[in-house]
């Protein structure tokens, strides 16, 4: 297990040994220069047995049992998802990038069947593909440079993220 000090990595990267998903671990101490460009690097590369690799970069998320049932935080940045999106086209046919939104729901009155418990914490994993979330995105902040989704893209979009695997 690569040395995860965000628990909401720690805590995907756990989902996908305890399921004995292959991946590999992205180092994002190693800043990757491709074509001239210095991209953000994503968090892991999964090997999917339904249908194209992932190229998944974790986005952690807290959100209290009382506001789940509102909606859930969907923003990033549009560097990362520019970045992502470069790092999609290099990666090419059989790799599809999505967002990996990891929410630690503080405390579950009932845990529900798509949470994941991990060092006492539950959390719920959602994913988005790349391409629909872009399509989809609003700006959220000019000032902090980030996008969301609306409540309701959110909801059309958004899969657990065993649907994927």
């Amino acid at each position: 297990m690569a040395n995860r000090l965000v628990h909401y990595e720690a805590a995907f990267e756990e989902y996908l040994r305890s399921r004995k998903i292959p991946y590999v671990a992205v180092d994002e101490a190693k800043k990757t220069l491709f074509a001239d460009a210095s991209l953000k690097s994503f968090d892991f590369v999964v090997y999917s047995s339904k249908g194209p690799n992932l190229l998944v970069d974790v986005k952690g998320r807290k959100a209290r049992t009382q506001t789940v049932h509102r909606g859930y935080e969907s923003w990033t940045t549009q560097q990362d998802v520019e970045d992502l999106v470069q790092w999609q086209e290099v990666f090419g046919t059989g790799f599809c990038a999505i967002l990996a939104f990891v929410y630690w729901i503080e405390p579950p009155l009932l845990p529900e069947a798509s949470m994941f418990e991990f060092k006492e914490r539950w959390y719920q994993l959602m994913g988005i593909d790349l391409n629909q979330y872009r399509h989809h995105m609003r700006r959220r902040s000019p000032k902090w440079g980030t996008v969301c989704l609306s409540r309701e893209d959110f909801h059309q979009l958004a899969r657990p993220i065993e649907t994927w695997l």
